[in-house]
């Protein structure tokens, strides 16, 4: 077995190789796979991916390999854990459209490689990624040893660190004269980012899970090796009532959020999550923000007194942003004090700019972006806006009398809407329920909305103002065996290409497709694993080392090896 993983890290250190690696991302990353409301955009786009992956494909040399483009089953609407097509939907068509429209056509592309004679067993090893990414979109380009841009790491990496596993296997294989004693599997998914659809269908398919008794999940997990991960909630709180100021409303139910946030995150002690990986993030709100799941790093809001602002108004508002600041940053911390390690500048250039109007304000409030599972590291510009509104409301009465008006704030772009929407994530971990989750976020964002209408002096409650739905990706979280087969399999494949740093063995803290398959076979081994790091995902610097893809190449090739075993 040692003289085959030598020879697969000679191949993986040539040259050649590297170069057909970085030029397989980058064509596949230069095809744009974010989701669109037009369906057949996102059709075309897939297939595209697929056309290259079953090109390359056709070129790996395992005997009796095969390639199937299996058809995402429109039957998983049905599913406890079918995520809603809300991105198919419109101005024009605002229900968007059902499951048998959205997957006509569509598929995932599965990769199969019998075991000997041509037999599939039950005790196969499966490996899956996934093909499409969040908005918005950025061609690749590469920069010394790093490839920059949509998907590099999350997760067109892993696309292509399965591919080139399977390649170096088959020639490897072949210069061995062996081959796997149990069979292989390769999925590429679709519907990753926007809930997990794509795996879920091969998840429920009882006639593929006769092929595979353990999967490996490849995701940016930093080339660590983890047996579980937490769960995300991705909520969608819409805001409604007569005569209320749902902006105003909104940034109260942030505040209430946040505390739930903090107490779960208090109440999360786990073995495999020391770290307590609990965030809170609120990533789109009205028109601003991309993803629910990608921190919002740039929100406006107007204060509007209907006067100009004098030097005394203008001074008391000041004030009361910054006071509002300085409890932020006592909680969140100061990103402006903090550098970027890809862009050598601070991750925030300054918090927000304030400029006066004929009638008050606007206020521009900046963060950082990335996926919310690094929302520690990021600054999340929607919580700092919110915080910033609830001061101004609370002084909203010496200012008015200051300036001889009002005092009331508005989000930019949405002043006349007779809705506001607020979506995004809360992580958790194996401690609790989903269903626990649910109806604690539910319950804190009608407490907040209580707590505001008390302010008001208004009779309404909170729950007849606000609606929490989770139509949108809600995974649970789940906690494999840290000491299973595929584990010290996995352990022994790190140590032997160098990858191993003598960790600890934890669960990942971020939610993937991995749960799918870990809740709909409770007793199997799921593994997630994979080059690039958490920070760069979804970020506006993502990005993946060339070096570090070689690595999950290797790993991945010597994983498959040592679980599938040799003949």
């Amino acid at each position: 077995m040692q003289k085959l993983i030598d020879d697969i890290l000679a191949r993986v250190r040539d040259p050649q190789f590297r170069t057909y690696a970085t030029d397989l991302l980058f064509e596949i990353c230069s095809i744009d796979t974010t989701p669109f409301p037009e369906i057949e955009r996102m059709r075309a786009a897939e297939a595209a991916v697929f056309d290259i992956l079953e090109r390359e494909l056709a070129r790996v040399d395992l005997p009796g390999s095969r390639r199937e483009r299996r058809p995402v089953n429109p039957g998983i609407s049905e599913h406890p854990a079918y995520s809603q097509l809300h991105f198919t939907k419109t101005d024009d068509n605002p229900e968007g459209l059902p499951p048998e429209t959205v997957y006509a056509d569509r598929c995932n592309l599965l990769y199969f490689v019998p075991g000997p004679d041509g037999k599939e067993g039950p005790d196969g090893v499966a490996v899956n990624a996934h093909i499409d990414v969040v908005k918005p979109y950025m061609p690749p380009r590469l920069e010394g040893n790093t490839i920059y841009g949509r998907g590099t790491c999350d997760d067109k990496g892993a696309i292509v660190a399965m591919l080139c596993a399977f390649r170096l296997l088959g020639e490897v294989l072949s210069a061995h004269d062996k081959q796997l004693q149990r069979n292989l599997l390769g999925m590429f998914v679709v519907e990753e980012e926007t809930g997990g659809n794509g795996s879920l269908s091969l998840a429920i398919d009882r006639d593929l899970k006769r092929l595979y008794d353990s999967i490996m999940v490849l995701e940016c997990t930093s080339n660590d090796i983890h047996p579980a991960n937490r769960g995300a909630l991705w909520y969608r709180a819409e805001l409604a009532g007569q005569d209320l100021n749902l902006f105003e409303m909104s940034t109260f139910i942030i505040e209430q959020l946040e505390q739930e946030g903090r107490a779960i995150k208090a109440e999360s002690r786990h073995s495999l999550f020391p770290q307590r990986p609990v965030q809170t993030c609120h990533g789109m709100i009205g028109h601003y923000g991309e993803h629910p799941s990608r921190i919002c790093g740039d929100v406006t809001f107007g204060i509007e007194l209907g006067v100009k602002a004098d030097e005394r108004v203008t001074l008391c508002v000041t004030d009361c942003i910054a006071s509002a600041l300085a409890e932020y940053t006592a909680v969140y911390g100061d990103k402006t004090q903090i550098i970027d390690s890809t862009t050598g500048k601070p991750k925030v250039e300054r918090h927000y700019d304030l400029t006066p109007t004929e009638t008050g304000f606007l206020c521009r409030v900046y963060g950082s972006t990335g996926h919310m599972g690094s929302i520690l590291e990021n600054d999340g510009a929607i919580t700092k806006m919110a915080a910033f509104v609830r001061a101004l409301f609370r002084s909203r009465n010496k200012i008015a009398r200051l300036a001889g008006g009002t005092c009331t704030m508005s989000l930019t772009g949405d002043e006349k809407a007779e809705t506001l929407v607020l979506e995004g994530g809360q992580g958790f971990v194996p401690t609790h329920d989903i269903t626990e989750i649910m109806e604690r976020v539910r319950r804190a964002a009608q407490h907040g909305a209580d707590n505001y209408l008390r302010l008001l002096g208004r009779s309404e409650r909170g729950d007849e103002a606000v609606e929490v739905t989770y139509d949108k990706l809600h995974n649970a979280a789940f906690d494999g065996d840290p000491d299973s087969v595929p584990m010290r399999h996995a352990v022994a494949a790190a140590k032997a290409v160098g990858m191993w740093r003598n960790q600890e063995i934890m669960g990942w803290t971020v939610s993937c497709d991995s749960r799918l398959f870990a809740t709909e076979y409770p007793d199997m081994p799921v593994i997630t694993s994979g080059a690039g790091h958490l920070k760069h995902a979804h970020s506006d610097e993502e990005q993946l080392a060339l070096d570090e893809l070689m690595t999950s190449i290797s790993f991945l090739a010597s994983y498959i090896l040592l679980q599938a075993g040799i003949d």
